[in-house]
């Protein structure tokens, strides 16, 4: 069940870079991401909401002395409560259609895109992460893209799917089937939402554990910590490709350290900005 309310956290984007405010939204259980720039003043900001279930007070104390902690003063820091039919559409404002690899596209539901022949991917993710315009999502659907164009996989599996975008543009792009599993409820929810907006067919499942059968193709878009922490689990999931992302370049080595420990081969590594993923295979090349 959603909550009703969410805190919306506002800080000038001068005082944190971006790749530093999404590790520490994310450590806080950011429902969503977004950047803001005022067009008089042309200052821009980086906001985070995140669901308020019952404690109000407590989430504000809590979310202000991690922003603290980074060395941000409080006068810079604005907290505002937004109810349900405002913050579910606040990150609409920014978000529009993108080109993404060779022949990808992905557009919000309100956005139209011209018929020019490129794979559309069409979302309405909610707070749900994933509408393709951070680097490490366009990193694994190019990933997926290259893949997929070679031998479409028969089974996928995408661990913490998020909105569903990896396991959607697969299944856009010739995969079989496809296993979405996220640990929150609102991810699940978008994951069964955008599939039918895109007509096709995924199973969405509620859980933080990757399951025990093996599948040609794995994506994981997370963050290094959680990679490292499930690497014994996820690895036997790979009968064919593992693509992993979610991960700074200087973080890179220890996440794949971490996947060869347990028998893949590291195939590539691929970079934009400061962020990467990184590829593996179930057989070396």
């Amino acid at each position: 069940m959603q909550a009703s309310k969410c805190l919306e956290l506002k800080i000038p984007a001068i005082t944190v870079s971006e790749e530093e405010f999404e590790l520490l939204a994310a450590s806080l259980g950011a429902l969503g991401l977004a950047e803001e720039t005022d067009a008089d003043s042309g200052i821009t900001d980086r906001i985070a909401w995140f669901a308020i279930e019952e404690n109000e007070a407590e989430i504000r104390t809590t979310v202000t002395e991690a922003v603290r902690r980074h060395g941000i003063s409080g006068e810079l820091i604005s907290l505002n409560t937004l109810e349900q039919q405002n913050w579910e559409t606040a990150w609409q404002k920014d978000w529009q259609s993108m080109d993404i690899g060779k022949n990808l596209r992905v557009r919000p539901s309100f956005c139209d895109a011209p018929d020019d022949g490129r794979v559309d991917i069409v979302l309405d993710p909610g707070m749900a992460f994933g509408t393709g315009t951070h680097p490490t999502t366009q990193l694994c659907l190019e990933a997926v893209e290259r893949i997929c164009s070679a031998t479409p996989p028969a089974t996928l599996l995408d661990m913490g799917a998020g909105s569903g975008i990896l396991a959607i543009a697969a299944l856009k792009l010739g995969a079989g089937s496809a296993l979405a599993i996220d640990m929150e409820e609102e991810s699940v929810e978008a994951c069964e939402t955008n599939a039918a907006i895109n007509h096709v067919t995924l199973k969405a499942l509620l859980d933080d554990t990757p399951p025990k059968e093996r599948f040609d193709l794995v994506v994981a878009n997370i963050l290094a910590g959680p990679l490292v922490w499930m690497a014994k689990e996820l690895a036997p999931c790979v009968g064919g490709h593992l693509i992993l992302s979610g991960l700074l370049t200087t973080q890179v080595d220890d996440v794949a350290e971490s996947y060869i420990k347990e028998g893949l081969f590291e195939i590539r590594r691929d970079s934009q900005n400061e962020w990467a993923s990184v590829e593996f295979a179930a057989q070396k090349p």
